[in-house]
């Protein structure tokens, strides 16, 4: 057990990857002996009722910890003076925008997921002596416990259990999600009569994002000449699930899938992985690490200029325009969709018993105490 205080500032209340990390790495810490002063990030996301009262505001109490960890992007990080403050942070192109190198000064220590973020960093200019590599993790347990399938549906009633091939993808609608690239690549690779059927849970948190998405997939199918009606099914969840539902929309899947231009990590994509499910990923970033390529269908994915179709996602362009980014091959997935629904694709061994031992938050928050305290 350890007996280090740290004063922990970041989201914690609502559904995004940073509040997720938050409350993980904050209850191992409390696990692990650390006394621990959580004060939430206001703003961040929109706080979510199950996490109202919660076990976590009880440690919101004033300390008196020498070290302020923040759990947030680098200009959501105040660092407080007097103290040391380490920022536990990511990005998801080849590097980060020129204010996060002048943020990076303030901080100690910079705490990246990933060797690709590393790379980031320290290739625009921060010092390697403030990088620290230290993963996440994923809740093996949880995820991989037996579940039952969601009860969901196609549009003409038919239960996606019912299904052969079942492709799941869990992101927030925004373009380096690269939702339009897998509408694509599903219009070209299946028909209406294959029995397969594409699941999309899209994580909303601003209300004018789904008609932007939905006036961009008809942009795109002006643009493809090809139309969603001439392939397998899609259903699109839109609606926020808490983990039990979502470990249910995993058992509803066979496959997981993601065309993202970059990832800083991608949880659901671990919990697919624990929770059995096949894998298809890009060959970049994040899954570089976590993946081999005897357990996924790795997509080709390029790296280049950053591009934005459509209406959706101010944000990425304020964060990515001028950078680049992976670009995974829509020919390529197709090819391997295609393969899948008709029985014909190599077989792939399973990531789950060696991610399970690999990368638990246990782990990941001893690695993380460490880079601060030893």
């Amino acid at each position: 057990m350890r007996s280090e205080s740290l004063k922990v500032i970041g989201p914690y209340k609502g559904g995004s990857g940073y509040d997720r990390l938050t409350r993980a790495f904050v209850r191992e810490f409390v696990r692990q002996g650390v006394r621990i002063e959580l004060q939430d990030l206001p703003g961040w996301s929109v706080p979510l009722p199950e996490h109202a009262h919660s076990v976590f505001d009880r440690l919101t109490r004033p300390g008196d910890a020498d070290t302020v960890l923040h759990f947030t992007m680098p200009h959501h990080a105040t660092p407080e003076p007097g103290r040391r403050n380490v920022n536990y942070t990511m990005f998801e192109a080849d590097r980060i925008p020129t204010a996060w190198v002048a943020s990076a000064q303030a901080h100690e220590l910079i705490a990246l997921p990933t060797e690709a973020a590393i790379r980031a960093w320290a290739e625009s200019g921060v010092p390697e002596t403030k990088l620290r590599l230290c993963p996440l993790g994923v809740d093996a347990a949880y995820f991989s416990e037996a579940a039952a399938p969601a009860a969901l549906a196609t549009a003409d009633g038919r239960l996606l259990t019912s299904f052969r091939a079942r492709f799941l993808y869990i992101a927030e609608l925004r373009p380096r999600k690269n939702h339009l690239g897998l509408l694509r690549a599903w219009i070209k690779a299946t028909t209406p009569e294959d029995d397969a059927v594409l699941i999309l849970k899209a994580s909303v948190f601003q209300q004018h994002v789904i008609p932007q998405f939905q006036d961009d997939v008809a942009a795109m199918q002006r643009q493809t000449g090809r139309s969603l009606v001439d392939a397998a099914p899609i259903v699109l969840i839109a609606d926020y699930l808490p983990d039990d539902l979502i470990r249910s929309l995993y058992a509803c899947a066979t496959h997981y899938v993601s065309l993202s231009h970059g990832e800083g990590w991608d949880l659901p994509m671990m919990e697919a992985a624990v929770s059995g499910l096949a894998l298809v990923a890009p060959a970049h970033s994040a899954y570089l690490t976590y993946l081999r390529e005897n357990e996924v269908y790795l997509i080709p994915s390029p790296l280049g200029p950053t591009r934005f179709d459509g209406q959706l996602g101010l944000e990425d362009r304020v964060f990515f325009d001028g950078l680049r980014w992976w670009h995974p091959d829509e020919d390529a997935t197709a090819e391997i969709i295609r393969a899948i629904v008709d029985g014909t694709a190599p077989p792939k061994g399973s990531a789950k018993e060696r991610i399970a031992a690999t990368y638990s938050w246990e782990r990941a928050a001893s690695d993380l105490l460490a880079a601060i305290f030893d």
